[in-house]
């Protein structure tokens, strides 16, 4: 006989696999916009975007989504997980049934952030119910599935948005959501039992709205600053104030008697390393994500389609390591196999510095392939870790935390790593634009893309300036794979110092009533 009895539910796998279609759904239509960017600048063939209305109909969503993700996963928790993922699923879907048919890149902008709000209530619940439908003996091979789709939607984002691009018009990168979302909300309501805290207590109205001022704050700040600089007044202040009201949030929180999330769990090593960890290897990995969309559109002049099909290693290492991840943190710890996967992911970022314009692209796969083993195994034993540290009916708190830090610092890598990408191609090709007119030398000096345009109107001078523009920017790209490699390395000393260790067994779970978790080693 069974000497502990399974608490999960009976559905749990099938359920497991709805939440995956519901969040592939999410993660899938940030990266088929990038693949698609090029398309809607165009005037004839897309909507004749310029470079920062491109930019903001990716961060009208990132926007929106960081600001509401940690309000949702407190309100999921209170009104039902269920119901708003139904919500979430219909307001995803009819927001990209809208963007399909934008007019013009503002319209597509607004509802790029409709999108937003869906994604945020689909997100943070997707991991609480994950939480409250596996008994916890079996919820870390659950969320190395859960990660695992995470990292197969980012790359397989761009082949599918490439296959579409060449055969249809850019709206059918959005317009592919609708069927996905119908079949989710469909099984959704079939299969997934509804689940709330059962004593959820008074609204913490005060600490809500602070989350989503402060969040969203910071998050523009960001997002403004890595597009046109932070050297601005308008940006500090988006930056600065959004810290401070945060900072608010955090004494208001402290003060409170019925928080909306308790941050004295930051003391706590099993939940603090790795909600740090989670945010710096994600600021890390979409910087450099940004920056090899470009590497390899422009600089090697491959086609979307075939540019999504070279990121497919990075997905193939996660849909293999991450459902194991599991197991290798019961053999050997939770700090052993972040560190690992942290070692892997900095090695193969700090390599992305020695790939040139000649380098065989069979290296840039292997590269994603190696930084995909190493994220499979740190995003489940992170993300466990930190659902762990809750109880069941606090899951979608402790969700909303790790999303909430994951967008906000991939915001942040795509920001920074993004000016530094920037500031050294335009000192690199500035000595390369000197006799050319203005419009061409303000275009080519701004960006890679904005010097192939305008390598459009030269003739023969052309090809000399797409040659120091590629080379300017595979330096540029040096410089910024070199800090991404450092930022990684960091959390490996987090992880040393303040990551649980190996799991010890205890003869407490086997008496009725203990908790079923495993202690862990200091």
């Amino acid at each position: 006989m069974e000497p502990h009895q399974n608490t999960g539910h009976p559905r749990r796998w099938a359920i497991l696999g709805v939440l995956v279609i519901s969040l592939l759904v999410v993660v899938l239509d940030n990266t088929i916009l990038n693949v698609a960017l090029r398309t809607l600048a165009d005037p004839v063939h897309g909507l004749g975007a310029t470079q920062g209305q491109l930019e903001w109909a990716i961060n009208s969503y990132t926007l929106v989504f960081a600001g509401l993700l940690f309000t949702f996963g407190v309100l999921g928790d209170r009104l039902g997980r269920r119901r708003f993922l139904l919500i979430g699923l219909a307001l995803f879907g009819l927001a990209s049934l809208l963007s399909a048919y934008a007019q013009d890149p503002a319209q597509l902008i607004a509802t790029r952030a409709l999108m937003g709000v869906g994604g945020a209530a689909i997100m943070p619940v997707t991991l609480s119910i994950i939480s409250n439908v596996f008994d916890p003996r079996e919820r870390g091979k659950a969320i190395g599935i859960w990660a695992g789709a995470v990292g197969l939607a980012v790359a397989i984002g761009p082949v599918l948005g490439g296959a579409l691009l060449e055969h249809y018009w850019w709206g059918s990168v959005f317009l592919i959501n609708v069927p996905v979302v119908a079949l989710g909300v469909v099984l959704v309501a079939a299969l997934v039992p509804e689940s709330r805290d059962p004593s959820p207590g008074r609204v913490d109205l005060p600490g809500v709205l602070l989350s989503v001022v402060g969040l969203v704050a910071l998050t523009y700040g960001i997002i403004d600053g890595g597009e046109h600089g932070f050297d601005r007044l308008r940006v500090w202040a988006a930056i600065v104030g959004g810290l401070a009201v945060l900072t608010w949030f955090v004494v208001h929180e402290l003060r409170s008697d019925h928080p909306s999330l308790d941050v004295r769990l930051f003391r706590v090593p099993r939940f603090a390393a790795p909600v740090a960890m989670v945010g710096l290897v994600f600021f890390a990995a979409m910087g450099v994500m940004f920056f090899g969309a470009f590497y390899l559109q422009l600089v090697r002049g491959y086609s979307p389609l075939q540019s999504g099909l070279l990121f497919l290693p990075f997905a193939v290492a996660q849909l293999i390591f991450a459902p194991r991840s599991a197991a290798m943190v019961r053999r050997y710890g939770g700090r052993a196999v972040s560190t690992v996967g942290l070692l892997l992911t900095a090695a193969a970022l700090g390599a992305y510095a020695l790939i040139d314009a000649e380098t065989p692209i069979w290296i840039f796969s292997a590269l994603g392939f190696v930084q995909g083993a190493g994220m499979a195994n740190i995003m489940p034993p992170a993300t466990e870790s930190i659902m762990s540290a809750l109880p069941r009916e606090k899951a979608g708190v402790g969700s909303a935390v790790s999303n909430t830090v994951r967008q906000v610092a991939g915001a942040l890598g795509v920001a920074i790593l993004g000016s530094v990408l920037s500031a050294v191609y335009r000192d690199e090709v500035a000595s390369a634009l000197a006799g050319l007119p203005d419009p061409v030398r303000a275009a080519a000096g701004e960006s890679i893309s904005g010097a192939y345009a305008a390598a459009a109107q030269l003739g023969p001078a052309a090809p000399r300036l797409i040659a120091a523009a590629n080379d300017s920017f595979v330096s540029a790209m040096h410089w910024a794979a070199g800090v991404s490699a450092l930022v990684a390395a960091l959390g490996i000393g987090i992880v040393l110092r303040w990551m649980p260790g190996r799991p010890v067994p205890t003869e407490v779970d086997t008496r009725p009533g203990a908790k079923p978790e495993l202690a862990g080693t200091p």
